[in-house]
């Protein structure tokens, strides 16, 4: 099987990263399943796939919701065939002093982006594993590395990304399944200019990028160029890595 002919999920890909990568992986000639809570997103970005020559359905769920999930799955299947790749993308995040975190919020993130990918993660993997080939790619975050101030929950559970791609790694590889993780920095999408506009970084964020190597914001598209390349036939021998996409600023 080609990498054209292959059939993708993208997780949160109704906006920002995720729809970068839908839009990537569909010019690379995959069959993209556009999956967000945000039904009206992800029957854009399919549209928009479509009208250009490429095949893409909108997909709905909460990840943390594993019926919503099976569901989606199955739809995409019906679709498009089995999955070969999927990009764990979906996340939320959330800024609050440690101390001031409460147990709805921790859990809320928690649940979102770690065991939503968990869940998504186990729904797929059947179809991998019966054509013993297969690409997962988890975004993480640069602050699972490095740490961030009043993001203590949305790192810890990025954090917990990064461990579960390096196991996974290690159980599928035998089974022609690798696990890799894309670690963006600063992007330019609507959750970081959220962030940007509501003062919620500690000091101005032109500040923090003029102490990068590459001092400017990266791009979805940087990322969406990381994903396409662990979801690639040229990645077959690259399991178990944490690409930091970040402007230099951790190694």
């Amino acid at each position: 099987m080609t990498q054209g002919s292959r059939t993708a999920l993208v997780t949160g890909g109704g906006s920002g990263l995720g729809k970068a990568i839908c839009q990537r992986l569909a010019r690379d000639g995959m069959a993209v399943g556009v999956l967000d809570i945000d039904g009206e997103g992800a029957r854009t970005v399919a549209a928009a796939i479509n009208q250009a020559g490429g095949r893409a359905i909108a997909l709905f769920a909460d990840i943390s919701n594993r019926q919503e999930v099976n569901v989606a799955v199955s739809d995409l299947r019906r679709a498009f065939g089995a999955i070969g790749v999927l990009i764990n993308n979906a996340a939320v995040e959330n800024f609050t002093p440690f101390g001031e975190i409460r147990d709805e919020i921790w859990d809320h993130l928690i649940d979102t982006n770690l065991k939503g990918a968990f869940i998504v993660t186990q729904a797929v993997l059947p179809d991998m594993v019966a054509m013993r080939w297969g690409r997962i790619v988890n975004v993480s975050a640069l602050g699972a590395q490095t740490g961030a101030p009043n993001m203590v929950h949305y790192t810890a559970s990025k954090g917990g990304i990064i461990a579960m791609t390096r196991s996974l790694a290690i159980e599928l590889g035998p089974k022609g399944v690798t696990v890799n993780s894309v670690s963006p920095g600063f992007i330019d999408t609507p959750m970081a200019r959220r962030a940007i506009d509501g003062g919620l970084f500690p000091v101005p964020y032109e500040q923090i990028i003029a102490a990068y190597p590459i001092p400017r914001l990266g791009q979805p598209d940087d990322i969406a160029a990381a994903c396409a390349f662990f979801a690639s036939e040229e990645a077959s021998y690259v399991t178990a890595q944490v690409l930091g996409v970040n402007g230099g600023a951790a190694v």
